[in-house]
């Protein structure tokens, strides 16, 4: 299935060359790929070692896969669609993401964040020089996304921040829309882990001043 969408892509000269694994993860890889001499992100997720039941409960609710048939093939499609869609959102809204460029089946190509043929790292692997600033600009981050692309990241935390010149959010097929029964849950979880992560670099507000400046609610904390 996956060499049948890279015979297509490669047809329509989405790419010329694919290299090695950039990253693993637990439901895709990324290859290192290139068009024209230009770096490319190159994301397969895997048909029959994703996590299934993950991946369900995400979609599950997301009015725009409400017509998605439940077999673990056209939930991987459609998982792969979605990340597309998410990243576009968020990119038009103005957030550091890679830049989608087009997604066939179970492979999605995007631009390539790093130098030369080497990824930037995760953030929790950099050694930040001003963590406040990095901080601010990832809570930005999460209000911009909830308010303009109208998303919660859903699985946001240092794993799925890359740092190059700034922080880069990756990740984001499980992102969810406004009005997913389990938005507010996803996002409560996504300011705690980026506070967890910062708590020993610098202050931070607690995660129910940041959770109501975002929603616009009133959640008193307990």
């Amino acid at each position: 299935m996956s060499l049948l969408a890279l015979f297509k892509l490669v047809h329509k000269k989405w790419f010329s060359v694919i290299g090695g694994s950039i990253s693993t993860g637990k439901e895709a890889n990324v290859f290192y790929g290139e068009r024209d001499d230009a770096p490319l992100a190159i994301k397969i997720y895997r048909i029959q070692s994703a996590n299934f039941t993950t991946m369900s409960s995400y979609i599950t609710g997301d009015r725009r896969f409400t017509h998605v048939k439940k077999s673990r093939k056209d939930l991987i499609f459609a998982w792969t669609r979605k990340e597309f869609s998410n990243l576009v959102r968020a990119r038009d809204a103005g957030i550091s993401v890679p830049e989608p460029l087009v997604w066939d089946r179970n492979i999605l190509i995007m631009s390539f964040l790093g130098e030369g043929e080497c990824p930037f790292p995760q953030i929790r692997n950099v050694t930040l020089v001003d963590p406040v600033r990095e901080y601010e600009t990832i809570i930005n981050a999460i209000d911009t996304l909830y308010k303009k692309a109208e998303l919660v990241h859903g699985d946001l935390s240092e794993f799925n921040i890359l740092y190059g010149d700034k922080p880069y959010l990756i990740d984001m097929g499980q992102s969810v829309t406004r009005d997913h029964p389990r938005a507010l849950q996803f996002l409560m979880r996504d300011i705690r882990n980026i506070n967890r992560f910062f708590q020993k670099k610098c202050d931070v507000k607690t995660e129910y001043e940041i959770f109501n400046e975002v929603t616009g609610l009133n959640v008193a904390e307990p």
